[in-house]
């Protein structure tokens, strides 16, 4: 594991992950869990920003890839931590955001970001449990006359998700898995006074 994401799996631990018996969380898909992911103040962070921008962009370097982003609020702050990085490194990547509805007034747009038909772009997503919110930015870029090159998440819970959404495009990646979080996660708390 890189020194780049172990630190950002540090983050994840102190600002984004709930652990507890009971009662469980209920998350988005209805589903119970005994751990939650809310992965805001991780990809709100200056510094979970700049190392999610960091990883992405290693991800991403050689490939024909234009523009990246997805459903909003989850996918957001992950595509625009992307942009700024990949433009720093001299190879750009705009961002985009997917409306949940289309806007009632204007252009009537879904698709916030400057993008041409035919572009190559990646669909992210902060957290994938079903995939269901990622299946709908895809649904919505590929209305947008958008290719799909793969999607990415910030964190696969591994529960079928990612299994559900390569129904819809080729590849599914994730910066980081659930195995390697809670391997962290285990190794921090298993780490007592020594004596």
């Amino acid at each position: 594991m890189s020194d780049l994401k172990r630190r950002l799996i540090e983050i994840v631990l102190e600002k984004s992950f709930q652990y507890r018996d009971n009662p469980p969380f209920t998350l988005a898909s209805g589903r119970q869990s005994n751990y939650y992911f809310n992965c805001k103040p991780t990809t709100m962070d200056p510094e979970g920003m700049n190392l999610i921008g960091k990883v992405l962009f290693g991800m991403l370097k050689d490939t024909p890839i234009t523009a990246a982003g997805g459903l909003t609020l989850g996918a957001d702050p992950i595509a625009n931590a992307l942009s700024v990085i990949s433009f720093q490194e001299g190879k750009p990547i705009k961002s985009f955001t997917v409306r949940k509805e289309a806007k009632d007034h204007g252009t009537k747009s879904k698709i916030e970001g400057t993008l041409q038909q035919g572009e190559r772009i990646v669909v992210l997503d902060d957290v994938i449990t079903t995939g269901g919110s990622t299946i709908t930015a895809i649904e919505a870029v590929r209305e947008a006359g958008l290719v799909i090159d793969r999607v990415i998440a910030f964190i696969d819970r591994e529960e079928g998700g990612r299994e559900n959404i390569l129904k819809y495009v080729d590849r599914v990646d994730a910066v980081l898995t659930r195995t390697e979080v809670m391997a962290v996660y285990r190794e921090l708390h298993s780490a007592g006074p020594q004596g």
